[in-house]
């Protein structure tokens, strides 16, 4: 199933693609793509619904974070062999964890939002994991049952907050408009072969990441795994799972996004968000 929320920002309503990619309308048989709806009884029982009489949704609608009321929003850093490389940093031995606020999501194609003296940002294409099981301590075939499904979310980063102000990753991450997700939260049936995913972004039509799943050091379930043993995972939790090579950071020189940037970006088989960058006296 490829599940959505739609409508306006903090009143999105949820939805279901259906076997033509039409969007139709799930609010009178769940209250939200959230929490204990992600479970596996409650994604089962959508399973069995007629989609195709659902109420349609017009097809230009605002489509909204495909998770809503996420508890943690964490992210895995360096996780594929060559993006490290491409930023110079060594290998890691286990996950590199951090948090991006959960202040920072926003729908797929809502705009980038430049932050006041940004100077370096960033985009990051990356594959994210939802949580649809309570779990702790889970060794990976736990976590692997844990996974509702999993959605592109877009780790947008301000380097310089991020690299030279001091402390630890989260300045620079977690930022307002920072963590794109969706357009689809896609249940994990659909998705054949997590580690076979093939990953773009595109600047201004310019395609600077050209990257899989299949260069992914730590791969979800291990990752899902590994996390539940210094925190515990609730329904709705999203985990975005690291990024290949091509980001701005690694150009030589630096690229950074800018006011008026068209950004796309797509994995195979959970769609496509595409952004305009904004500074963030446009949207006062």
């Amino acid at each position: 199933m490829k599940l959505i929320r739609y409508g306006e920002a903090g009143k999105e309503k949820p939805g279901i693609v259906d076997t033509k990619g039409a969007y139709r309308d799930l609010s009178k048989h769940i209250n939200d793509v959230a929490g204990a709806t992600l479970g596996a009884d409650s994604l089962s029982a959508l399973q069995q619904l007629d989609i195709d009489s659902l109420p349609e949704i017009p097809a230009d609608v605002r489509l909204g974070p495909c998770v809503g009321n996420v508890g943690k929003f964490i992210c895995i850093g360096l996780n594929y062999e060559d993006h490290a490389r491409e930023t110079s940093a060594d290998i890691p031995q286990e996950p590199i964890i951090f948090m991006k606020a959960t202040s920072a999501i926003s729908g797929p194609n809502d705009p980038i939002i430049r932050p006041k003296n940004s100077t370096k940002l960033d985009w990051e294409v990356e594959l994210a994991i939802v949580i649809g099981e309570s779990i702790s301590y889970a060794d990976e075939a736990q976590a692997e049952k844990a996974i509702a499904g999993y959605c592109i979310c877009n780790d947008i980063s301000e380097r310089e907050f991020q690299l030279e102000r001091g402390g630890q990753w989260d300045k620079g991450k977690g930022c307002d408009s920072f963590g794109p997700l969706g357009p689809w939260l896609v249940t994990k049936e659909e998705i054949k072969d997590v580690l076979n995913l093939d990953m773009t972004l595109q600047v201004n039509g310019k395609q600077y990441q050209n990257g899989s799943t299949r260069t992914m050091i730590f791969p979800p379930a291990y990752v899902v795994s590994y996390i539940s043993q210094f925190m515990s995972l609730q329904p709705g939790d999203v985990i975005s799972t690291g990024t290949p090579p091509g980001v701005g950071l690694g150009m030589k020189p630096p690229v950074w996004l800018q006011p008026g940037d068209n950004v796309e970006l797509q994995i195979t088989g959970l769609g496509q968000q595409r952004q305009v960058v904004k500074d963030y006296q446009e949207t006062l």
